[in-house]
């Protein structure tokens, strides 16, 4: 045997072994996706999708005002996650090669890993607390939006690097300011990245549940106020699984399934938003390559 059979022969076990890697990490996944299906779908119907949630088991609930507060939650959350969070990235990718920097990128990494529940202490001390909002909406986007930030800034920074540091400098070299060359050239050409990063910290915190029950508690009846309790999906799953009612887990699992589904749906429609931009990004990208090549 020689040599050039055996590198085919290591690269084809290596290969069925990745492979098997990815089945066996599939499987669970399938197995919980299936599960969720089957035991959920029986349970969705138009007033099971605009019904409020009672808690009762009785015949006509549903969880409509659980949707309506998910939504609103995340809405929020983002407002204040998403813009501290890309900022944090920005800075720390471009301007955080200092002490400064590498502090923040310390307590960056050390808050991604706080347990969900610590989150909701913190922001139940500060928010319900200590502002004394009460039991809110605000309270729980306020818990949501601190799980997102070291999410959002650590995939900003990752996508920042990973851009070809040659635009950088190119930019730079042709007389464009440093923080038009961040807008311009650097955040242009790593939006997909960025974009990923956030639709991963909202799947995150779509299914948080410890931190909203220590700041947006609970509430059977419909609520758009931030100042008011609000229900939610998770909470919902929660507090009806662990039921012994027949009808409020067949609930819970329908909860579930549509849970997953608005986090489907909001991935799947942001990436089909995405594909003309992605387009639109790689003509910029060639016209800058151009045009550096003519100045030099």
């Amino acid at each position: 045997m020689n040599i050039y059979e055996r590198r085919r022969i290591k690269n084809t076990l290596a290969s069925g072994l990745a492979l098997a890697c990815v089945v066996l990490a599939l499987i669970p996944l399938v197995y919980i996706l299936a599960e969720v299906v089957i035991k959920g779908a029986p349970a969705l119907s138009w007033e099971f999708l605009t019904s409020r949630t009672v808690g009762t088991g009785e015949p006509g609930e549903g969880i409509g005002n659980a949707i309506v507060g998910t939504l609103l939650l995340v809405f929020y959350a983002g407002l204040i996650g998403l813009p501290v969070g890309i900022l944090t990235g920005i800075y720390v990718s471009e301007y955080g090669n200092n002490r400064f920097g590498t502090t923040v990128r310390f307590f960056n990494d050390v808050l991604a890993n706080f347990p969900s529940i610590v989150v909701g202490l913190l922001a139940y001390a500060l928010v319900v607390a200590y502002l004394d909002v009460g039991f809110s909406l605000i309270a729980g986007a306020f818990a949501l939006a601190i799980i997102m930030i070291p999410i959002v800034a650590n995939t900003t920074e990752e996508a920042l690097r990973m851009v070809p540091n040659s635009l950088r400098e190119g930019a730079l070299a042709l007389g464009v300011p440093r923080w038009r060359t961040v807008l311009k050239v650097m955040l242009t050409n790593a939006r997909s990245g960025i974009v990923t990063g956030s639709l991963l910290s909202i799947a995150r915190i779509a299914g948080e549940t410890a931190p909203l029950l220590l700041t947006a508690f609970y509430s059977s009846y419909w609520s758009f106020s931030p100042t008011e309790p609000v229900a939610s999906l998770p909470l919902t799953i929660f507090r009806n699984y662990n039921s012994p009612s027949d009808v409020l887990l067949e609930q819970a699992w329908g909860a579930s399934l549509v849970l997953i589904l608005i986090v489907l749906s909001l991935n799947i429609g942001v990436r089909i938003l995405m594909r003309p931009r992605k387009r639109k990004h790689k003509a910029v990208k060639r016209r800058w390559m151009t045009r550096l090549s003519r100045k030099t």
